[in-house]
């Protein structure tokens, strides 16, 4: 059954590997994460952005990861990505997300502080963990704004007092890295992620992973990453995988003969983070 990302995340704060959050765009993504988690024996998180669940809603989702979940073997959560406001927070646990992210990190330091510590307000008491932001993640997430010109590290100082005072379950930082596709090599700022994580002891969530070497990122879960999340990946390897196969047999009208080899791109990328993040025969 669905879980939450709660005991997941300590756990992996203690084992010292992360687990991964996966965006899933439709049925498809769901059956390929799950399929790479079951085959890995790992934990595993779902999670859809505000604007996929525009394409669909939170009740379609959350219906599709339940039903994966009550046929896994693996622990399973469903995670709201990048909340854009306390009500999306408030719709996805009453559709059945069992983690949320309320993001407020385009907005002053004390009104982040405000915008989360309403959600925790809500959330803690229902069991239901609330992930925050506090810096700037670079690049464009989903369909919100592009983040360019600001610094993008999180301020270790800030960190302490923002967990202290929202209660926040874990705490998405900036340390280098950015959404959507890199125009050159990422580079995770390791000392900035040490100042952090000696600051708090949330686990820490690192976004923007897609195309970010895994030599950085296995370094990153030495010091204090605990959650990582993937989206562009996923759909340039689903794409690739259904165009793929559309180029070879141009007449195919059946979405489901090209669906399958899309899937398998997905599943094998997926195990592939797993087996770097360190999560792999966790579950």
């Amino acid at each position: 059954m669905l879980t939450t990302t709660k005991e997941m995340l300590l756990k992996a704060q203690d084992g010292h590997y992360a687990v991964g959050a996966f965006n899933v765009e439709n049925l498809e993504f769901v059956m390929a994460v799950i399929a790479a988690a079951e085959e890995r024996h790992s934990p595993v998180i779902m999670q859809t952005t505000p604007g996929t669940v525009k394409y669909a809603s939170l009740d379609y989702f959350a219906a599709m990861a339940r039903v994966a979940a009550q046929n896994a073997s693996v622990p399973v959560a469903i995670h709201l990505d990048h909340g854009d406001g306390f009500d999306r927070c408030m719709q996805a646990m009453h559709a059945g997300y069992t983690s949320v992210m309320i993001d407020g990190s385009h907005e002053k330091f004390e009104d982040n502080i405000d915008l989360t510590a309403s959600v925790t307000k809500v959330a803690l008491p229902l069991d239901i963990p609330v992930e925050a932001e506090l810096g700037k993640v670079g690049g464009k997430e989903d369909d919100g704004p592009a983040v360019e010109g600001e610094s993008p590290y999180t301020d270790p100082d800030q960190a302490q007092q923002f967990v202290e005072t929202t209660l926040c379950s874990s705490l998405a930082v900036g340390v280098g890295t950015a959404h959507g596709v890199y125009k050159g090599t990422p580079h995770i700022e390791q000392q900035v992620l040490k100042d952090i994580r000696s600051r708090v002891d949330v686990p820490l969530v690192l976004h923007g992973t897609s195309g970010v070497p895994d030599d950085q990122v296995a370094e990153a879960i030495k010091n204090g990453i605990c959650k990582v999340n993937y989206a562009t990946e996923l759909r340039q390897a689903y794409t690739r995988g259904f165009m793929g196969f559309m180029s070879k047999y141009p007449d195919t009208f059946d979405p489901k003969k090209a669906a399958k080899p899309a899937m398998e791109e997905i599943k094998q990328l997926v195990m592939s983070h797993m087996d770097n993040l360190g999560s792999s025969y966790k579950a």
